[in-house]
């Protein structure tokens, strides 16, 4: 029997159960708050939070867990003819709370409503304003076609949500954020569950024990934390 324990907001921020005892599905606490002090505590031991307006807060840890390594990303050929089209711009951090209300808005196949309800909004632009949260936005004739946000801790980024208003915008967000974090060495972006999407771009399920090891081999190495506003990508012929 998995335990699954009540937090309340006068709790400590690191108070969680150990996610390797979680069960597959990986519901191991409910309640307390999405203080920034929480929310990276959480995300420190591989536990994100996620559930519905009328719910109270949900914090999961599944198994197994999906992620992405930068150098596994797989363009198609037919992708990568838009990329070097360049009928596109792509910029890091110029407009993340734009970015997150997109993210909310985009109806999502079999789900109703959105669970980016405002109280989850704000908790990541507090995170954005403390330079861990960050978003890479494609342009398409000067309007934000697409993009993605998540964290960033040690090498590790934590890829929360994307959206898509013109086809293919969100697939160059992930391309250009998989060639800053390949630059700067990141270990792998942690896509949490799966998804076919992800999956065909190269993404694979590995068991939450080996997530867990990776995830603290990476906090050990330093950070990127502040705005990522200068960070600047551009396809090149022949990268992947």
């Amino acid at each position: 029997m998995h335990s699954i324990i009540f937090l309340t907001p006068k709790d400590r921020p690191d108070r969680f159960p150990d996610p390797r005892t979680a069960s597959d599905r990986g519901l191991l606490a409910y309640g307390g708050d999405l203080s920034p002090e929480r929310l990276l505590n959480a995300y420190a031991r591989g536990i994100f939070p996620w559930f519905n307006a009328d719910e109270p807060i949900l914090w999961w840890s599944p198994n197994p867990r999906l992620v992405l390594y930068p150098e596994d990303l797989r363009l198609s050929r037919s992708f990568r003819r838009v990329l070097r089209n360049h009928t596109y711009e792509v910029k890091f951090d110029h407009d993340f709370p734009a970015v997150i209300r997109a993210c909310g808005q985009i109806p999502r196949s079999g789900q109703e409503g959105t669970w980016l309800h405002p109280q989850m909004q704000e908790a990541y632009i507090e995170l954005h304003r403390r330079g861990f949260a960050h978003s890479i936005e494609t342009y398409m004739e000067g309007e934000l076609a697409g993009g993605l946000y998540g964290v960033a801790l040690g090498k590790a980024f934590f890829g929360e949500s994307m959206f898509a208003r013109r086809s293919n915008a969100s697939k160059i967000a992930l391309t250009a954020l998989r060639g800053v974090l390949a630059a700067k060495s990141y270990d792998f972006i942690d896509c949490q569950v799966e998804t076919e999407h992800l999956i065909r771009m190269g993404a694979v399920s590995i068991p939450r024990d080996r997530f867990l090891d990776a995830l603290s081999s990476a906090l050990e190495k330093p950070d990127d934390r502040g705005s990522w506003t200068e960070y600047h990508w551009e396809y090149e012929h022949g990268s992947s």
